[in-house]
């Protein structure tokens, strides 16, 4: 079971690695002895096989519109990285950061893009002299997206002075665009929930504007 900063959808990373602040905790069930990480701490990266748990209730179609695509055009579900599959089974490529062999053991990994709550099926090291293909041929994925800057409005800048945040992880998530691809609304406020705080923002030619943050403890 996976503990993380995000606790919904709206945010998420959509590929692992694009936000080095997300962490997350792999909890294991309390059967395991720390005998099944022995050796684990010796690798950089995991992979981790999960459930899109969340998305389990909305179901699939064969044909889907990736976010890299603008929101327009349709890739077949299996040349794409959708949550919404016919198995609902999703892969990540994460840091591990730390092992943790107390009971319950605990694996800490960083670059997350895993929703609070989601069921681990598995977890493997990362091998890259097998695994590593940089010269790879991609398909319609062209490297990194462009990422937006992020401004933090004066008077949220003054709340940040009286509440533990954890600026980077906000502005590397909000730099990556968390909108649908298809929505350009300048006017409109968006809410993300992370890290215990929502923040409110809006979008206006590529600079994300950060207008408030409340704890969501407040509400």
């Amino acid at each position: 079971m996976v503990q993380a900063q995000f606790k919904q959808k709206f945010g998420i990373p959509r590929q692992p690695g694009l936000v080095p602040e997300a962490k997350i905790s792999i909890v294991l069930n309390q059967e395991f002895s720390p005998d099944v990480v022995r050796g684990l701490e010796d690798f950089e990266y995991i992979w981790v096989h999960f459930v899109f748990h969340d998305a389990i209730g909305e179901g699939w179609s064969e044909l889907v519109r990736p976010p890299r695509l603008g929101g327009k055009t349709k890739k077949g579900i299996f040349a794409t990285r959708t949550p919404h599959r016919p198995n609902h089974l999703g892969l990540s490529l994460l840091k591990l950061d730390k092992v943790i062999t107390s009971k319950p053991i605990t694996l800490i990994c960083s670059g997350a893009d895993l929703l609070d709550g989601t069921p681990i099926i598995d977890i493997k090291p990362y091998i890259a002299f097998v695994e590593a293909k940089p010269n790879a041929q991609s398909g319609f994925v062209d490297g990194i997206p462009p990422q937006l800057q992020v401004i933090w409005s004066l008077e949220v800048q003054e709340q940040l002075h009286f509440n533990q945040v954890n600026q980077k992880l906000i502005e590397q998530t909000l730099a990556q665009d968390p909108r649908p691809a298809y929505q350009n609304i300048p006017e409109r406020i968006y809410f993300m929930q992370v890290d215990g705080f929502e923040v409110r923002f809006k979008i206006i030619e590529n600079v994300v504007q950060i207008v408030d943050l409340i704890k969501l403890s407040e509400f």
